[in-house]
């Protein structure tokens, strides 16, 4: 009798347990486990704090979020994860600005930009015109702190749920205007964006920002080579794409399971993972990309693989935040200035990747006598294509004063690759 409720208690329990792990199998349980070691090829681009804002107590603000982020670094590095930057993003600056002249305005962000690079953070003050019929004045005032900081960050809604804000385009095409002709090397439009649609909590700047009371932290990852090595030695697409969903699924839960023990010691909330395998000088892209199709970029295939890409990202279910997508920063990426060098991408290839895939218009070259009325015919494709298809999109242009079509970038940014102008297409 004790032998026969044994055996009985035997399958029970096995039964139970074959109950227990088969809903994990087998894709959901390579998601769902961790990596004991991180993955060499991921990196951490940026852990942002979001912080709501008070003049009047800003630099305790400051002081608790960096607290945090110093934290959250060595979480992350101690499990093998270094974090490139440290960030925060703030609601957007017209609404602790009320009530200032522009000269007191500058002034505060001033302080503000000095105490970003005293205490070695990156500091994002949300867009201007968030809402459709918000004053241009908001515009003209990020323009004038932009032009007179050296590392604040920002950016502008020029399109939402209500459609394509042609104010708000015109708007960005100004500042990005002022912006190449105050700063030096024309380099201040690396820190603004035109933004379509982009969500509050997006770690990535220039675009970061929040709406709510803050408290909130998340995280953007580098990437680019774990794509390349996902893509190495095949060009099968499927086996391609699920290559790449377990080896960044296993990033991405790992990454979580860290951030979560960040949360509870610190009390701040996560938000979530942008998965977009953000690119460097030393993990491109654009490498990733032929490694695949076997093709430089922008010929045929290229679609093809972004598309891979961003499936592959769309299929991880951890807790997203941000765009998601595939990104193409044309300046951060020594493949992608190259093949924009050599004419064999442009605005409008680009363009057509962020139909399926892309996230946008980043860090692209423009000659020093790009029009106003240029870059709002640039702004408002890429904002008609993010309302078409109701996705996250983003612009960074970035003329160059006193360069022209078949000359080189001079930039002396760090994160910056230089290349070759190319001739604006004809609108």
């Amino acid at each position: 009798m004790q032998l026969r409720n044994g055996f009985r208690s035997f399958i029970f329990i096995g039964l139970a347990v074959f109950v227990a792990i088969a809903p994990l199998c087998p894709a959901q349980a390579r998601q769902r486990s961790a990596p004991n070691v991180a993955n060499p090829n991921v990196k951490i681009r940026a852990v942002t704090a979001f912080v709501n804002l008070d003049r009047a107590q800003y630099q305790q603000q400051i002081a608790d979020a960096v607290k945090m982020l110093h934290r959250a670094q060595i979480i992350f590095e101690s499990r093998g994860y270094p974090v490139q930057t440290i960030r925060i993003a703030t609601q957007p600056f017209p609404q602790y600005t009320q009530g200032m002249t522009t000269q007191q305005a500058v002034d505060f962000f001033k302080q503000l930009d000095a105490l970003a690079q005293q205490q070695k953070f990156a500091m994002s003050i949300g867009p201007a015109m968030l809402n459709a019929g918000d004053s241009p004045a908001q515009a003209d005032l990020l323009a004038e702190i932009l032009s007179n900081t050296k590392s604040l960050n920002a950016s502008l809604m020029v399109a939402g749920d209500d459609g394509v804000r042609w104010p708000a385009v015109g708007a960005a095409a100004r500042v990005m205007k002022k912006l190449e002709e105050a700063t030096e090397h024309s380099q201040g439009n690396f820190r603004f964006a035109a933004i379509a649609l982009v969500p509050p909590v997006t770690p990535f700047f220039p675009a970061a920002y929040h709406t709510g009371f803050g408290h909130q932290f998340a995280v953007a990852l580098e990437s680019a080579n774990l794509v390349a090595a996902a893509f190495k030695g095949t060009t099968d697409l499927a086996v391609a794409r699920q290559r790449l969903t377990d080896s960044l699924a296993s990033a991405a839960f790992d990454v979580q399971q860290h951030a979560g023990r960040v949360d509870q010691e610190t009390g701040w909330t996560y938000m979530g993972i942008d998965l977009s395998p953000a690119p460097s000088k030393e993990a491109s892209i654009g490498a990733a990309i032929e490694e695949l199709t076997k093709e430089p970029v922008g010929m045929s295939g290229t679609m093809t693989a972004a598309a891979t890409i961003t499936a592959a990202i769309k299929d991880i279910k951890a807790t997203h935040t941000g765009y998601n997508g595939l990104m193409l920063p044309v300046l951060e990426d020594p493949v992608l200035a190259q093949r924009w060098s050599e004419g064999r991408i442009s605005i409008d290839s680009l363009l057509s990747y962020s139909a399926v895939c892309g996230t946008g218009l980043d860090t692209i070259p423009l000659p020093g006598d790009t029009t106003v009325e240029q870059l709002s015919l640039i702004i408002g494709d890429m904002a008609t294509l993010a309302v078409k298809w109701h996705k996250p999109l983003s612009a960074r242009l970035m003329p160059i004063t006193g360069k022209g079509w078949g000359e080189a970038t001079d930039f002396n940014d760090p994160f910056l690759v230089n290349a070759t102008i190319q001739q604006l297409e004809k609108k």
